[in-house]
Protein backbone atom coordinates (compact mmCIF):
# COMPACT_ATOMS: atom_id res chain seq x y z
CA UNK A 1 0.00 0.00 0.00
CA UNK A 2 1.45 3.09 -0.82
CA UNK A 3 1.76 5.82 1.65
CA UNK A 4 -1.03 8.20 -0.12
CA UNK A 5 -3.34 4.96 0.08
CA UNK A 6 -2.18 4.82 3.90
CA UNK A 7 -3.06 8.46 4.25
CA UNK A 8 -6.45 7.92 2.53
CA UNK A 9 -7.41 4.95 4.32
CA UNK A 10 -6.54 7.46 7.84
CA UNK A 11 -8.43 10.16 6.89
CA UNK A 12 -11.82 8.05 5.83
CA UNK A 13 -11.58 6.67 9.15
CA UNK A 14 -11.06 10.13 11.00
CA UNK A 15 -13.42 12.22 9.18
CA UNK A 16 -15.90 9.88 7.11
CA UNK A 17 -14.21 12.14 4.16
CA UNK A 18 -13.07 9.48 1.41
CA UNK A 19 -10.71 11.27 -1.16
CA UNK A 20 -10.77 8.29 -2.74
CA UNK A 21 -13.68 9.65 -4.78
CA UNK A 22 -11.86 12.54 -5.83
CA UNK A 23 -9.56 12.83 -8.55
CA UNK A 24 -6.15 11.83 -7.12
CA UNK A 25 -3.65 13.89 -9.58
CA UNK A 26 -5.41 17.02 -8.45
CA UNK A 27 -5.88 16.21 -4.82
CA UNK A 28 -2.06 14.85 -4.63
CA UNK A 29 -0.81 17.63 -5.65
CA UNK A 30 -2.71 20.13 -3.68
CA UNK A 31 -1.72 17.92 -0.77
CA UNK A 32 1.58 17.28 -1.41
CA UNK A 33 2.13 21.02 -1.43
CA UNK A 34 0.47 21.52 1.66
CA UNK A 35 2.33 19.01 3.49
CA UNK A 36 5.58 20.29 2.26
CA UNK A 37 4.96 23.73 3.15
CA UNK A 38 4.02 22.56 6.81
CA UNK A 39 7.08 20.58 6.76
CA UNK A 40 6.45 17.01 6.52
CA UNK A 41 8.22 14.43 4.56
CA UNK A 42 5.69 12.30 3.26
CA UNK A 43 1.60 11.24 3.60
CA UNK A 44 2.39 9.15 6.38
CA UNK A 45 3.85 11.60 8.43
CA UNK A 46 1.30 14.71 7.99
CA UNK A 47 -1.09 11.89 8.87
CA UNK A 48 0.36 11.19 12.48
CA UNK A 49 0.50 14.97 12.57
CA UNK A 50 -3.36 15.91 11.78
CA UNK A 51 -4.44 13.22 14.35
CA UNK A 52 -2.64 14.80 17.01
CA UNK A 53 -3.29 19.06 15.79
CA UNK A 54 -7.27 19.80 15.37
CA UNK A 55 -5.52 23.03 13.85
CA UNK A 56 -3.77 21.65 11.24
CA UNK A 57 -6.81 19.06 10.68
CA UNK A 58 -8.51 22.54 9.92
CA UNK A 59 -6.19 23.96 7.55
CA UNK A 60 -6.28 20.37 5.94
CA UNK A 61 -10.13 20.52 5.11
CA UNK A 62 -9.92 23.69 3.93
CA UNK A 63 -7.31 23.36 1.15
CA UNK A 64 -9.04 20.32 0.69
CA UNK A 65 -12.47 21.57 -0.43
CA UNK A 66 -12.74 24.22 -3.19
CA UNK A 67 -13.76 27.59 -1.88
CA UNK A 68 -13.34 29.61 -5.02
CA UNK A 69 -16.77 31.35 -5.11
CA UNK A 70 -18.57 34.62 -5.68
CA UNK A 71 -22.10 36.66 -6.29
CA UNK A 72 -24.42 35.97 -9.11
CA UNK A 73 -21.73 34.17 -10.94
CA UNK A 74 -21.87 33.28 -14.65
CA UNK A 75 -24.48 36.51 -14.65
CA UNK A 76 -26.24 35.16 -17.57
CA UNK A 77 -27.42 31.56 -15.57
CA UNK A 78 -29.25 33.59 -13.14
CA UNK A 79 -31.04 35.32 -15.14
CA UNK A 80 -32.66 32.80 -16.55
CA UNK A 81 -33.14 31.44 -13.09
CA UNK A 82 -35.20 34.83 -12.92
CA UNK A 83 -36.87 34.94 -16.00
CA UNK A 84 -37.46 31.52 -16.71
CA UNK A 85 -37.03 28.93 -14.11
CA UNK A 86 -38.63 30.05 -10.98
CA UNK A 87 -41.45 31.51 -12.49
CA UNK A 88 -42.30 28.06 -13.60
CA UNK A 89 -41.82 26.50 -10.64
CA UNK A 90 -43.75 29.34 -8.64
CA UNK A 91 -46.29 28.00 -10.64
CA UNK A 92 -47.12 25.06 -8.57
CA UNK A 93 -45.52 26.44 -5.17
CA UNK A 94 -45.58 29.59 -3.47
CA UNK A 95 -43.04 28.03 -0.98
CA UNK A 96 -40.09 26.83 -3.07
CA UNK A 97 -37.92 24.17 -1.04
CA UNK A 98 -34.33 25.15 -2.65
CA UNK A 99 -30.92 23.59 -1.66
CA UNK A 100 -27.72 24.73 -2.22
CA UNK A 101 -25.37 22.16 -1.92
CA UNK A 102 -21.67 22.62 -1.44
CA UNK A 103 -22.68 26.24 -1.11
CA UNK A 104 -19.09 27.69 -0.24
CA UNK A 105 -19.07 30.83 1.97
CA UNK A 106 -22.09 31.66 1.42
CA UNK A 107 -22.10 33.45 -2.21
CA UNK A 108 -24.62 31.12 -3.98
CA UNK A 109 -27.57 30.87 -1.47
CA UNK A 110 -27.54 34.92 -0.52
CA UNK A 111 -27.40 35.06 -4.95
CA UNK A 112 -30.74 32.81 -4.77
CA UNK A 113 -32.05 34.66 -2.15
CA UNK A 114 -32.03 38.12 -4.00
CA UNK A 115 -33.27 36.37 -7.13
CA UNK A 116 -36.19 35.09 -5.67
CA UNK A 117 -36.38 37.78 -3.63
CA UNK A 118 -37.56 40.21 -6.92
CA UNK A 119 -40.44 37.46 -7.41
CA UNK A 120 -42.23 36.69 -3.79
CA UNK A 121 -41.25 38.23 -0.30
CA UNK A 122 -38.55 37.53 1.79
CA UNK A 123 -40.63 36.31 4.31
CA UNK A 124 -41.72 33.45 1.44
CA UNK A 125 -37.90 32.27 0.90
CA UNK A 126 -35.80 29.81 2.94
CA UNK A 127 -33.13 28.31 1.44
CA UNK A 128 -30.47 24.87 2.87
CA UNK A 129 -26.98 25.74 2.39
CA UNK A 130 -24.45 22.49 3.16
CA UNK A 131 -20.84 22.16 2.51
CA UNK A 132 -18.43 20.14 3.97
CA UNK A 133 -16.20 22.22 5.70
CA UNK A 134 -17.18 23.80 9.13
CA UNK A 135 -14.91 27.15 8.25
CA UNK A 136 -16.41 27.87 5.29
CA UNK A 137 -19.96 27.88 6.94
CA UNK A 138 -18.48 30.10 9.74
CA UNK A 139 -17.71 32.57 6.86
CA UNK A 140 -21.09 31.76 4.62
CA UNK A 141 -22.86 32.98 8.39
CA UNK A 142 -21.18 36.26 8.81
CA UNK A 143 -21.71 37.49 5.58
CA UNK A 144 -18.70 39.69 5.05
CA UNK A 145 -16.84 39.85 1.41
CA UNK A 146 -14.51 41.70 -0.50
CA UNK A 147 -15.46 43.99 -3.06
CA UNK A 148 -14.38 41.59 -5.99
CA UNK A 149 -17.36 39.07 -5.00
CA UNK A 150 -19.56 41.65 -5.92
CA UNK A 151 -18.22 42.42 -9.17
CA UNK A 152 -21.20 40.64 -10.64
CA UNK A 153 -24.60 41.78 -9.23
CA UNK A 154 -26.46 44.28 -10.50
CA UNK A 155 -26.53 48.01 -8.86
CA UNK A 156 -30.10 47.66 -7.73
CA UNK A 157 -29.37 44.63 -5.83
CA UNK A 158 -26.31 46.01 -4.14
CA UNK A 159 -27.49 48.85 -3.04
CA UNK A 160 -31.02 47.26 -1.61
CA UNK A 161 -28.95 44.14 0.77
CA UNK A 162 -25.60 44.81 0.90
CA UNK A 163 -23.83 47.44 3.57
CA UNK A 164 -20.25 48.46 2.85
CA UNK A 165 -17.78 48.84 5.75
CA UNK A 166 -14.73 49.72 4.62
CA UNK A 167 -13.55 47.55 1.58
CA UNK A 168 -16.04 45.18 2.55
CA UNK A 169 -19.68 44.30 2.02
CA UNK A 170 -22.12 42.88 4.43
CA UNK A 171 -24.82 40.77 3.30
CA UNK A 172 -28.15 42.79 5.80
CA UNK A 173 -29.64 40.57 8.34
CA UNK A 174 -33.42 40.29 6.21
CA UNK A 175 -31.08 38.38 3.49
CA UNK A 176 -29.49 36.49 6.04
CA UNK A 177 -32.48 34.56 7.83
CA UNK A 178 -33.62 32.90 4.82
CA UNK A 179 -30.46 30.91 4.63
CA UNK A 180 -29.81 27.74 7.27
CA UNK A 181 -26.39 25.95 6.90
CA UNK A 182 -25.35 22.85 7.96
CA UNK A 183 -21.93 20.80 7.35
CA UNK A 184 -23.14 18.15 4.94
CA UNK A 185 -21.05 15.54 3.02
CA UNK A 186 -22.40 14.86 -0.63
CA UNK A 187 -21.00 11.23 -1.06
CA UNK A 188 -22.02 10.06 2.68
CA UNK A 189 -24.27 12.20 3.97
CA UNK A 190 -28.66 11.78 3.71
CA UNK A 191 -30.33 13.72 1.34
CA UNK A 192 -33.75 15.36 2.37
CA UNK A 193 -36.42 15.04 -0.50
CA UNK A 194 -38.86 17.12 -2.18
CA UNK A 195 -37.10 19.75 -3.56
CA UNK A 196 -37.99 22.23 -5.94
CA UNK A 197 -34.44 23.45 -7.08
CA UNK A 198 -31.15 22.11 -6.03
CA UNK A 199 -27.95 24.45 -7.00
CA UNK A 200 -24.52 22.54 -6.83
CA UNK A 201 -22.31 24.28 -9.11
CA UNK A 202 -18.62 23.99 -9.75
CA UNK A 203 -17.48 21.52 -7.58
CA UNK A 204 -18.52 17.99 -9.52
CA UNK A 205 -15.53 19.08 -11.65
CA UNK A 206 -13.30 17.51 -8.85
CA UNK A 207 -14.68 14.32 -8.46
CA UNK A 208 -14.27 11.06 -10.05
CA UNK A 209 -17.15 9.34 -12.87
CA UNK A 210 -18.02 6.42 -10.43
CA UNK A 211 -18.27 9.84 -7.50
CA UNK A 212 -20.36 11.97 -10.34
CA UNK A 213 -22.63 9.34 -10.58
CA UNK A 214 -23.65 8.60 -7.67
CA UNK A 215 -24.19 12.01 -6.43
CA UNK A 216 -26.37 12.98 -9.68
CA UNK A 217 -28.57 9.68 -8.96
CA UNK A 218 -29.08 11.12 -5.19
CA UNK A 219 -29.90 14.66 -6.74
CA UNK A 220 -32.57 12.91 -9.01
CA UNK A 221 -34.20 11.22 -5.98
CA UNK A 222 -34.00 14.35 -3.95
CA UNK A 223 -35.84 16.67 -6.40
CA UNK A 224 -39.70 16.07 -6.83
CA UNK A 225 -41.25 15.74 -10.33
CA UNK A 226 -40.51 18.90 -12.19
CA UNK A 227 -37.99 20.06 -9.80
CA UNK A 228 -34.62 21.83 -11.30
CA UNK A 229 -30.69 20.87 -10.95
CA UNK A 230 -28.48 23.65 -11.63
CA UNK A 231 -25.06 23.07 -12.34
CA UNK A 232 -22.08 25.10 -13.35
CA UNK A 233 -20.92 26.22 -16.59
CA UNK A 234 -18.37 23.84 -16.75
CA UNK A 235 -20.50 21.10 -15.51
CA UNK A 236 -22.41 19.97 -18.59
CA UNK A 237 -24.45 16.30 -18.05
CA UNK A 238 -24.09 14.23 -21.16
CA UNK A 239 -26.62 11.69 -20.49
CA UNK A 240 -29.20 13.40 -18.37
CA UNK A 241 -31.85 10.51 -19.13
CA UNK A 242 -29.62 7.83 -17.14
CA UNK A 243 -30.75 9.89 -14.00
CA UNK A 244 -34.24 10.88 -15.35
CA UNK A 245 -33.32 14.77 -16.25
CA UNK A 246 -34.33 16.42 -19.52
CA UNK A 247 -32.62 19.78 -20.51
CA UNK A 248 -34.73 22.75 -19.15
CA UNK A 249 -31.94 25.62 -20.20
CA UNK A 250 -27.91 25.21 -20.81
CA UNK A 251 -27.32 23.98 -17.22
CA UNK A 252 -30.84 23.58 -16.02
CA UNK A 253 -32.17 19.95 -15.86
CA UNK A 254 -35.28 19.02 -15.18
CA UNK A 255 -36.48 15.87 -12.96
CA UNK A 256 -39.06 13.60 -15.69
Amino acid sequence: MSDYEQFIEGIKRKTGIDLALYKEAQMKRRLTSLYEKKGYRNFVDFLKALEQDRDLMNEFLDRMTINVSEFYRNGKRWEVLQKKIFPKLLQSNKRLKIWSAACSTGEEPYSLVMVLSQLVPLSQIQIVATDLDENVIQKAKLGVYPERSLAEVPSDIKAKYFEQEGSFYRVKDEIKRCVTFKKQNLLNDHYDSNYDLIVCRNVMIYFTEEAKDQIYANFSKALRKDGILFVGSTEQIFNPSRYEFEVEDTFFYRRK
